[in-house]
C-alpha cells in the first residue's frame, strides 16, 4: 500500500541520507533579519489615563518591531507568532525562513507597572528555498509553525517547520571561549603533532555575550503534502507532525522513522471528502491529542486504544443552521485552528466566521460561541471571489483559561472575556504607536447612518489581516503580527 501503509507505520530512512546541516547558517539580510536596527519603540505608559471602562481591561500599545516602509516585500511577512512557556521569550517566523526571536527586558519586569517589553535575543535562518526534483515542485521556505520545548537549562530548543521539513534548534548563550590550544592554532586550523614541543594549559577567556541558534535534528522525508502543524507532546520526548491527509509522530532523539498515527487518505482519491486542517497535542495527557478537518469537525483520539488512530475516540462536531445554508456554508464552516485550554478541560475552534468554545466532556455542541465579523456573511461572494474566504485565522488563549483572541480583516483583532460575555474590537495601526496611548474599541457599521467613531463595512482593507496572534502564558501581554510589523500590547486597568 505504499510507502506510509498500514502494515509498516514505520517512515523508511531515505536513501542517499541529506548532507548534514552545517553547525553555522547563512542569514540573508533583510528588514527582519537587521530588525534590530530599525523601529523599536518601546512606550512608558506609566502616564496613560485610564478611560471610563466599568472595570473591564484596557489595552494599551507597548511596542511595534519591523520596518514602517510601506513596500514590503513577501519575505518579510510575518507567517508565525509564539511564546515560550514563561513568556521571557518571543519568536516569530516569515516567509523568507527567518527566526527572530526577542527576549523581555528585565527592566520591564520590574517596572511599576510591569511593561511587556521585548528587544531582539538572536536572529538565524531555518529553513531554505528547495526543490523536488522527482515532483518538480518548488518547497518554499516560509516558516508555517514555531513551537517552544520546555526549559530544562540554561538552553532553549524549539521546533520550526516549512512545508515539508521539521528543524529543532539549540539557542544557547556564549560568553567564555577557550584559548591556549595543544593541537590547534589560534585561528582554528589542525596544528602538526610533530610541532607539539611543550604542553600548555588551555585557559578560559572572557568574550561579549553572544547568542547562537544551531541545528540539533532535521525531521524530514515524512510528508507527502504540506505541513500545517506541530505540537509538541507534554511529555517533552515526542512532537507530531500534521499535513493534510497524515498525522506523524516523532521522538525528539530519531530521525529516520517515524509512526504514522492518522491517515484518512482514501484508496481512490477521488473520493477525497475532508482534509485535516490542525492538530494538537493534550497539555497534560500525553496520549491524547485533537485534529480538525475542514468539514468543521474535530476528533480527538487517544492513543492507547490503538496504533493507528483512525477511529477517533471524541468528535466533536455542531449541527449546521438550515437558515444559514448557502453556497458557501463549506467553505466558512472548514476550522482553521483548533487550541486546547491550558487546563485541558476545554479548547476553542476558529472558523471563518466564528470562535466557538468546547468542553471536552460535550461533543453535540459547543458551549460558547462567539461571532467575529458576522458582519461578512453579506460579502462572501465578493470574499470568494478575490480568495480572502480561504484565509487561515489562528486563536490563542489566555494564560487563565477566561479569555480568548483571534485576527479579522483592516488589521482587526477580536478579545473575548468568556466571565463577563463581553468583547472588544481593537486595530493594530501604525497610528496609534505614540507615547500613552490607549487603543480605542472599533465598530464595524454595516448599513444605514454611519457614527463618528464607526467604519463601514464596505471601507475594510481586506489585504490587511490579522492572522497569527499570542498571548503571554501568564500576564496580559498580546503579541499581533500586521504583515511585517510585530504588534505588542498590554493591559492597563
Amino acid at each position: 500500500m505504499g510507502r506510509w501503509g498500514r502494515q509498516s507505520p514505520v517512515l523508511e530512512p531515505p536513501d542517499p541520507q541529506p548532507p548534514p546541516i552545517p553547525p553555522r547558517t547563512f542569514m540573508r539580510q533583510s528588514s527582519i533579519t537587521k530588525i534590530g536596527n530599525m523601529l523599536n519603540t518601546a512606550i512608558n505608559i506609566n502616564g496613560a489615563k485610564k478611560p471610563q471602562s466599568n472595570g473591564e481591561a484596557s489595552w494599551c500599545f507597548s511596542q511595534i518591531k519591523g520596518a514602517l516602509d510601506d513596500d514590503v516585500t513577501d519575505a518579510d511577512i510575518i507567517s508565525c507568532v509564539e511564546f515560550n512557556h514563561d513568556g521571557e521569550l518571543l519568536a516569530t517566523g516569515d516567509k523568507g525562513g527567518r527566526v527572530v526571536i526577542f527576549q523581555r527586558d528585565p527592566a520591564s519586569k520590574s517596572a511599576n507597572p510591569r511593561r511587556g517589553e521585548y528587544n531582539v535575543y538572536s536572529t538565524f535562518q531555518s529553513h531554505e528555498p528547495e526543490f523536488d526534483y522527482l515532483k518538480s515542485l518548488e518547497i518554499e521556505e516560509k516558516i508555517n509553525k514555531i513551537r517552544w520545548l520546555h526549559q530544562k537549562n540554561p538552553v532553549h530548543f524549539l521546533l520550526s517547520t516549512n512545508d515539508k521539513t521539521v528543524k529543532l534548534w539549540k539557542v544557547s548563550e556564549r560568553d567564555k571561549s577557550f584559548e591556549g590550544y595543544n593541537t590547534k592554532e589560534e585561528n582554528g586550523l589542525i596544528r602538526d603533532p610533530q610541532n607539539v614541543t611543550a604542553l600548555r594549559v588551555p585557559s578560559v577567556k572572557q568574550v561579549p555575550l553572544m547568542v547562537e541558534a544551531s541545528p540539533r535534528r532535521t525531521f524530514a522525508n515524512a510528508h507527502t503534502y504540506h505541513i500545517n502543524s506541530i505540537s509538541v507532546n507534554s511529555d517533552q520526548e515526542t512532537f507530531l507532525s500534521a499535513d493534510d491527509l497524515r498525522i506523524n509522530l516523532w521522538h525528539l532523539e530519531v530521525v529516520n522513522q517515524s509512526y504514522n498515527i492518522v491517515d484518512i487518505k482514501p484508496t481512490n482519491m477521488e473520493e477525497l471528502t475532508e482534509v485535516i486542517t490542525a492538530a494538537e497535542f493534550h497539555p497534560t495527557e500525553c496520549n491524547v491529542f485533537v485534529y480538525s478537518s475542514s468539514k468543521g469537525t474535530i476528533r480527538l483520539c487517544d492513543m492507547r486504544s490503538a496504533a493507528l488512530c483512525d477511529r477517533h475516540s471524541k468528535q466533536f462536531e455542531e449541527p449546521e443552521n438550515p437558515t444559514n445554508r448557502s453556497f458557501f456554508s463549506e467553505i466558512i464552516s472548514s476550522i482553521s485552528d483548533v487550541k486546547l485550554s491550558n487546563s485541558g478541560r476545554y479548547m476553542i475552534s476558529r472558523d471563518y466566521l466564528s470562535i466557538k468554545v468546547w468542553d471536552l466532556h460535550m461533543e453535540t455542541k459547543p458551549i460558547e460561541t462567539y461571532p467575529v465579523h458576522e458582519y461578512l456573511r453579506a460579502k462572501l461572494c465578493s470574499l470568494y471571489e478575490n480568495d480572502c474566504i480561504f484565509d487561515k485565522f489562528e486563536c490563542c488563549w489566555n494564560g487563565k483559561d477566561s479569555s480568548i483572541m483571534t485576527g479579522s480583516y483592516n488589521n482587526f483583532f477580536r478579545v473575548f472575556d468568556r466571565n463577563s460575555k463581553k468583547d472588544v474590537t481593537l486595530e493594530a495601526s501604525r497610528d496609534i504607536i505614540k507615547p500613552k496611548t490607549v487603543l480605542k474599541p472599533r465598530k464595524v457599521c454595516t448599513g444605514g447612518k454611519r457614527k463618528k467613531d464607526e467604519i463601514s463595512v464596505d471601507c475594510l482593507d481586506f489585504n490587511k489581516k490579522i492572522l497569527h496572534t499570542a498571548w503571554h502564558p501568564e500576564e496580559n501581554i498580546i503579541a499581533v503580527a500586521a504583515t511585517n510589523n510585530l504588534f505588542i500590547f498590554q493591559d492597563k486597568f
